[in-house]
């Protein structure tokens, strides 16, 4: 799913294209599932958008 909104905010312009996933993950996501997403991306065991990626890395630095 977070493929999903990180190709839809990549048609954005650059500057909003990370803080809107992030954004995105923040006001819609429950925090198990951001935990969740966290997890999976520190596995590196599936493929993540770019955007997605930097998002986590966001989301990794607030917590």
């Amino acid at each position: 799913m977070v493929n999903q909104i990180a190709a839809f905010f990549a048609s954005q312009p650059p500057a909003r294209q990370v803080p809107g996933v992030t954004n995105h993950l923040r006001d819609f996501w429950a925090p198990e599932m951001r935990s969740q997403l966290l997890q999976i991306a520190a596995a590196g065991e599936h493929e993540i958008h770019p955007g997605a990626q930097a998002a986590v890395e966001a989301l990794r630095g607030e917590g």
